[in-house]
């Protein structure tokens, strides 16, 4: 087995796989964002969030095309570069991928273009219907493919059939409703909000600092900053939820991202700083605060959180019980009817994928000595340094966008709109939301590293059969497709910048508007000049 055949093809997909998340999470927070502009139009009767909606809606339609295009090349790379994978689950894989391909891409597809060339050919509670289905189509797309990446991390509903050597669904009810899938959902999608709102309130600030399109700059800043902040707020909540399904489904990825070596006695402390040193198997410099992070993973004061040694010797005992689930499986290979080797099997089925792992140690894990079982539960420790600074910094950009939110939701309800440090600050911090989301990506896909279906399918294992020079052709190719695709998203996006909101014409409840003069402190008003 070629191993850097198998690195190559884990970086190709997650070089794909972050070209995809740095548009998805924009489409999520742009497109209920144009449901509350619009709303307001319909209700308000007033052409400025008419301009508004249509405004941030050409942003959302850049953004759109080019996910949509990214999205589709990461599902070919299923069948090109983990062919085993497909061949093992894709009866339980496919089946949310499906779904979300017949039930949200074509909800996308077929409502954006209503949404784009409809707008003065229905209603106005024709069209906000119309951009409510864009963006119910929008979350329904992360939601099947969260199902799917959840199931990877916790595969339940399914059971390992040793005739097929493949995957069968049990049950249906039981995989859509994956706690770890539903986590994940609320967690992500929450956080493409926030990346929506941040994108918003950049570009109005922007707007605001060259006193260009101040009306509909003031009202989208208002918007961003309220919805950002009710985002911001429930990704941290909702961060919650995610510790707390990892409690039950991904000790090991827990403890990681806290570089936790022993186990904890409840409640266990949460680490703020240190430096984990993976040879000595300890964090040196360790701040902690006590309580916390017992009180996050088990929602308890009497439940200890398992360290990394502890797990890594049970994953060892799992390893010598699998052993015995390969061996009847091979048996089984044999003669089908060898019902010694079936009920074999069925005592230990549960650890079967545990004995898979090594094989990246010895060609047949029943000649397995102590060392080669050694070796293979260590593997089962994923890189605890990335995790434990990938969730630091995640976590510290997600508080920080609560207080950036609240103090934004605080300036616009005082219709302070004055330009200073602070609006500055709002074009400045556009590139973090796109850097915290990248990192969870990363968090969550290293943390669950040996495994591509966690407990079953080793990732190693899981892998096409091709050349390194077949995968960095593909590599290069992506790279200048994507690399072409983000200059042109870019420029677009630019160009619809600096062209600004296009105007309408005023209408019933329309009034004009007005401004400080000389800013808040001062006592009168006077109209906003036509821009």
């Amino acid at each position: 087995m070629d191993f850097a055949v198998v690195d190559m093809s884990r970086l190709q997909f997650a070089l794909t796989a972050m070209y995809h998340f740095l548009f998805v999470p924009l489409t999520l927070g742009l497109s209920f964002m144009l449901v509350i502009m619009e709303s307001i139009y319909v209700m308000t009767d007033k052409a400025v969030w008419r301009d508004a909606t249509r405004f941030w809606g050409k942003l959302f339609g850049i953004n759109f095309v080019v996910g949509v295009a990214t999205g589709i090349t990461m599902e070919f790379q299923f069948g090109t570069n983990w062919a085993y994978f497909s061949h093992a689950v894709g009866d339980v894989f496919g089946a949310p991928l499906a779904i979300e391909g017949l039930m949200a891409f074509f909800l996308e597809a077929t409502f954006v273009g209503l949404m784009f060339f409809g707008w003065d050919k229905l209603s106005k509670l024709g069209h906000l219907g119309v951009t409510f289905m864009v963006a119910i189509g929008t979350n329904f797309s992360a939601l099947w493919i969260l199902i799917a990446n959840g199931w990877m991390q916790n595969p339940v509903g399914s059971r390992f059939n040793p005739e097929t050597m493949r995957m069968e669904i049990t049950s249906i009810a039981d995989v859509l409703l994956n706690p770890v899938a539903q986590a994940k959902f609320v967690h992500t999608v929450s956080a493409g909000y926030v990346t929506g709102a941040v994108f918003v309130l950049a570009i109005s600030a922007w707007y605001l600092l060259k006193g260009r399109h101040v009306a509909v700059a003031r009202r989208s800043f208002t918007v961003a900053a309220s919805f950002g902040l009710a985002a911001a707020l429930s990704v941290v909540v909702l961060g919650d939820e995610s510790g707390y399904a990892l409690t039950d489904n991904q000790r090991m990825k827990l403890a990681s991202l806290e570089a936790m070596w022993d186990t904890q006695p409840a409640p266990a402390s949460l680490t703020l700083f240190g430096i984990p040193d993976v040879e000595a198997r300890e964090t040196h410099f360790e701040v902690s605060v006590p309580w916390v992070l017992g009180i996050i993973a088990t929602h308890s004061f009497d439940k200890p959180v398992r360290g990394i040694n502890d797990m890594v010797a049970t994953a060892a005992e799992r390893i010598r019980s699998g052993i015995f689930a390969y061996d009847a499986v091979e048996r089984l290979k044999i003669d089908r009817n060898d019902m010694a080797a079936r009920e074999r099997f069925e005592l230990h089925k549960a650890d079967y994928g545990y004995a898979l792992l090594l094989k990246r140690f010895i060609p047949d894990p029943r000649l397995a000595t102590g060392e080669d079982i050694y070796k293979a539960a260590m593997s089962t420790v994923p890189n605890v340094p990335a995790m434990f600074w990938f969730f630091r910094i995640m976590a510290g950009l997600g508080f920080f966008f609560i207080g950036f939110f609240a103090l934004a939701f605080w300036r616009a309800s005082r219709h302070n709109f004055e330009t200073g440090p602070f609006m500055k600050a709002a074009v400045l911090i556009l590139p973090l939301p796109f850097i915290a989301i990248q990192t969870g990506w990363l968090l969550a896909e290293i943390g669950r590293q040996p495994w591509v279906v966690e407990g079953s399918l080793p990732t190693f294992l899981a892998a096409s059969s091709l050349t390194i020079g077949q995968i960095w052709t593909t590599i290069i190719g992506f790279t200048l497709l994507y690399g072409t695709l983000a200059v042109i998203m870019v420029r677009l996006m630019l160009s619809t910048i600096a062209h600004g909101p296009e105007r309408s014409a005023p209408q019933r409840g329309d009034l004009p508007e007005l401004v400080p003069v000389g800013g808040r402190s001062a006592g009168g008003i006077i109209p906003l000049p036509a821009e």
